[in-house]
């Protein structure tokens, strides 16, 4: 079935690009029935769809996944472009990466993965560097031939030129880890679009650490395992829901359905914490993205998948090709989908991606938790439950740890 163009929330269409997704399964299209129901999850993203797997395989119980949007696997969704046969991440490029080797072990279990190692590049002033911060960044970057024993001294030097021993801005932290010119070329003016905020007005927790390598390795990240999805993250959300004692409800409002689920069910809430309540204590503020797609006429536009752009005058901040992600596969000689991303202003109702983690945020965050806390049998999690930007793996693990509680409670 070609769904696609209901799919698409926050995706500018350039062109007329269609996500080919199969939905044509029994089990998503069953009639809700809450009669002795002991679990309902809302949303079908990592979170809820690991718990889902586990109560049902482990337990033997009959699960209920409600899901707003018309496919499940919420921002790691994937499905393909009838224009090119490219595989797209439809929310942004989700690499799947970790060192937890229960997590692994876990979602190995329901598909194969590549191995693909994620390298990322980004432009300055009209000149490519790679990324994270290696050798060869400060090299290029400083017009310099340093080896790698002399990386720390000159880095050293760098962070003295300042001297700033308690940064209490992003801007302050960002020069105390790697000094004012790296700061003012690769994190500044990307900073300033990323949140649409000057980098001297936000939390220096934001930044915790910007690493920098002594070597010239450029793979992005430095985890014992790092892949894709076979068969793509449908494929595998697909394999992880295939339980028949779950029953996904697609185009579903949780909260239309509230008032009849039993008040004895256990409600694993993945969405905004503060929709749960209503809002009571006020809105959460989220950073938002909006994703524009184009087919190009290219067997090959950027030569790597993803490229960001440092200069705050370039209005996005990273641009997609996707076809550099799977290049086990066969794909078109002559066409290309590339998928730009700008972050915008966030209201409440559309999708948000960045929480916005200032002080006000954070303590309106924990009014919620600590509210959520006093419900028997509610349980929220996930990036929007808990507010917090999260890794996939970590994701995982916290509906691994969560369902280790949730089966002591039905042992004793």
């Amino acid at each position: 079935m070609a769904e696609g163009l209901d799919l698409l929330n926050n995706v500018e269409l350039t062109t007329l690009v269609i996500l080919d997704v199969y939905l044509a399964i029994d089990w998503y299209n069953q009639n809700m029935n809450f009669d002795g129901l002991e679990f309902l999850i809302v949303g079908s993203g990592f979170f809820g769809s690991v718990l889902a797997e586990r109560v049902a395989t482990v337990l033997g119980k009959k699960v209920i996944i409600v899901e707003k949007r018309g496919h499940i696997g919420g921002n790691s969704y994937s499905g393909l472009c009838s224009q090119t046969g490219i595989e797209e991440h439809l929310y942004g490029a989700h690499i799947f990466h970790t060192s937890n080797k229960r997590v692994w072990d876990y979602i190995r279990s329901f598909s194969d993965f590549t191995n693909y190692q994620h390298r990322v590049f980004t432009e300055y002033k009209s000149v490519i560097y790679p990324l994270p911060i290696s050798l060869a960044t400060i090299n290029a970057f400083y017009k310099k031939q340093l080896r790698p024993y002399e990386v720390e001294a000159f880095m050293q030097n760098e962070r003295a030129n300042e001297n700033i021993v308690n940064p209490t801005n992003l801007e302050e932290m960002a020069i105390s880890l790697i000094g004012r010119p790296l700061y003012e070329a690769f994190i500044k003016g990307y900073t300033k679009k990323q949140w649409d905020k000057d980098p001297r007005f936000l939390p220096a927790n934001i930044i915790t650490r910007l690493p920098v390598r002594k070597n010239y390795n450029n793979n992005y990240f430095n985890d014992s395992y790092q892949g894709l999805p076979q068969n793509g993250y449908f494929k595998l959300f697909e394999n992880i829901l295939s339980n028949p004692k779950i029953e996904v409800k697609l185009n579903t409002n949780f909260f239309e359905i509230k008032e009849k689920i039993p008040s004895s069910c256990h409600i694993i809430f993945t969405g905004p914490i503060d929709q749960y309540f209503n809002y009571k204590f006020g809105a959460l503020e989220w950073r938002g993205l909006r994703f524009v797609r184009e087919v190009l006429n290219y067997e090959d536009f950027q030569g790597t998948a993803v490229m960001n752009y440092a200069d705050e005058l370039v209005p996005y901040t990273r641009i997609h090709e996707f076809r550099h992600f799977h290049p086990e596969r066969v794909a078109p000689a002559n066409k290309t989908l590339v998928v730009r991303e700008y972050p915008q202003a966030w209201k409440v109702g559309e999708d948000p991606y960045y929480p916005m983690g200032t002080k006000e945020n954070l303590d309106r965050y924990e009014l919620y938790r600590r509210e959520a806390a006093s419900i028997s049998n509610l349980h929220i999690g996930g990036r929007m439950g808990q507010y917090c930007y999260l890794d996939m793996d970590k994701t995982i693990l916290l509906a691994l740890e969560l369902f280790d509680k949730i089966r002591v409670r039905y042992a004793t």
